[in-house]
């Protein structure tokens, strides 16, 4: 498949309009339970557009994307949101507590976050799939470095799900391909992947779509719209309040009812959606997104953009700094995204005696293979499975991750496991010095200091497995920091990284 590069950026202003027009359209229904047949935005037009942070962080990603390139990762992303958002609610405001803690990613996106499972992320996934038009397989790499930052579990696969329709709608139209193929980047029996079949259950019944609104609230049960609870509508008694922060699942459920039930005309999806009300910016914007991309600019009536026109405004971006390059209009987020995805699909593109084209040879109805060459040579469902609760480093010689047995409590002389990966990234035998600098009295196992070979296979990529254990001496405070320093013998590559451990306050175990 191949599109022109002037049809790419076609659909990436599309993209980002219809983000704006989503998400100014269920900005008022955002936060409340209920249901409303739309037509039009209910907001004071005088206003215009109307500011969104689902809009907002991914302008500080891209400043991220623009000096990092294909090197951006979740360090990097986190650094970046410490310096420059200023939204401190729910999931993001446990990110930022747990990374201002030194917490790194992934362990930020679950410890502590009662919104792990929350719609923070998958509403932020367009930039990804911007960046990777066509190759969703390397869109979903950068959308997980992304969504750990401040989620977990289903929070964490509603983003990549979302990425990965998003990325192939490039070069896809075709609605339920679409689906089929992002389903593939999940797990078959998560909550995200089972809202989406819901959804097509209800609609194969002949069920309306209000009705199928109550059966993906009566499954999935969440809680956003219980934030401000009914406004002018009575309550209804046969729709459950979910717990706290669950809310990823019926929301993209409400995303997708949209979608099918709007039967991919652009005015009447993103209505559905927005009328269904819960987080009602987030599941219209996001579908505004991806009718933008596959329809282009044409979809999109002029009756939704003269009131708002080109105008991004922020809400949660800290620009007193000074640093930060805010794009003030959605034609000039176009053109630095549209400059900044060859960085992005390297390999992947060519010029032609018409113009620049973007070839994508990926057989797109199996797109989640084993190596994509990215970030590491794991499977990328053996990526999403592992653990939150680790420590990873990355290199030039190797890549480390140091996965926690359970969780990052600590006991007075409890054993504590951990297990290592190391990932030989030059295809050069070597071995490694690894030595934990531990506090006086606290001992390991088998050694404060361990040797790791690691090896290649035919000039393949290599991963070598290690663990070790700490056996805590006497506990005089709430945290330690456990140095692990890793030396490649004959190399010029060392890498530092910590092992945060506590003593929990509110028990061994707590998330």
């Amino acid at each position: 498949m191949q599109i022109t590069f002037e049809t790419y950026k076609d659909k990436v202003k599309a993209c980002w309009l219809g983000k704006n027009i989503g998400g100014t359209l269920g900005a008022p229904f955002e936060c409340i339970r209920g249901v409303y047949d739309l037509t039009y935005y209910t907001h004071d037009l005088s206003q215009g557009v109307l500011p969104n942070d689902d809009l907002d962080l991914q302008l500080v990603w891209l400043n991220a994307a623009e000096r990092y390139g294909r090197n951006v990762n979740a360090q990097i992303l986190g650094e970046y949101w410490i310096s420059y958002v200023t939204a401190d609610w729910s999931e993001y405001g446990a990110g930022k507590n747990n990374l201002r803690g030194g917490l790194e990613p992934p362990i930020s996106g679950w410890y502590h976050n009662h919104n792990k499972d929350s719609c923070g992320c998958f509403i932020r996934s367009e930039i990804w799939a911007c960046l990777a038009p066509g190759h969703p397989e390397i869109a979903v790499k950068y959308a997980y470095e992304d969504a750990i930052c401040d989620h977990a579990g289903e929070g964490m696969y509603g983003e990549i799900f979302c990425a990965a329709l998003e990325s192939a709608a490039f070069v896809e139209s075709d609605r339920d391909k679409l689906i089929e193929l992002a389903l593939s980047f999940i797990p078959e029996d998560c909550a995200i992947a089972g809202v989406v079949r819901t959804v097509f259950d209800c609609y194969h019944k002949g069920m309306d779509w209000k009705e199928a609104r109550k059966t993906v609230l009566r499954q999935y049960p969440g809680s956003f719209g219980m934030l401000s609870g009914y406004r002018d509508q009575e309550p209804e008694a046969d729709v459950p309040v979910g717990s706290l922060g669950y809310d990823a699942p019926s929301n993209i459920g409400i995303m997708m009812i949209g979608w099918v039930y709007g039967e991919g005309d652009f005015s009447r999806s993103i209505c559905i959606a927005a009328g269904c009300c819960e987080d009602g910016d987030c599941t219209a914007g996001t579908l505004g997104s991806i009718l933008g991309i596959m329809g282009g600019t044409q979809v999109i009536e002029e009756k939704w953009l003269a009131p708002i026109g080109d105008e991004i405004k922020t809400i949660s971006i800290d620009r007193t700094k000074g640093c930060l390059m805010v794009p003030a209009t959605v034609t000039e987020l176009t053109e630095r995204v549209a400059a900044l995805m060859p960085v992005f699909l390297q390999g992947h593109y060519k010029f032609d005696a018409r113009g620049t084209i973007l070839f994508t040879p990926v057989d797109l109805t199996g797109c989640n293979v084993e190596r994509t060459g990215v970030f590491d040579y794991e499977a990328f469902a053996d990526t999403i499975a592992g653990t939150p609760v680790c420590v990873r480093k990355s290199g030039c010689l190797f890549d480390i991750c140091v996965s926690y047995a359970d969780d990052l409590g600590i006991q007075e002389g409890v054993e504590k496991k951990f297990n290592v990966k190391f990932t030989n990234n030059l295809h050069s035998q070597q071995w490694l010095e690894c030595v934990l600098h531990l506090p006086e009295g606290w001992t390991a196992r088998p050694g404060r200091a361990l040797c790791v070979n690691l090896n290649q296979r035919h000039g393949g990529c290599s991963v070598t497995r290690s663990a070790f254990s700490i056996i805590p001496g006497a506990l005089e405070k709430g945290r330690y920091d456990i140095l692990v320093e890793i030396r490649s013998v004959g190399r010029l590559s060392k890498l530092f990284l910590t092992l945060p451990l506590l003593v929990d306050g509110e028990g061994i175990g707590s998330r």
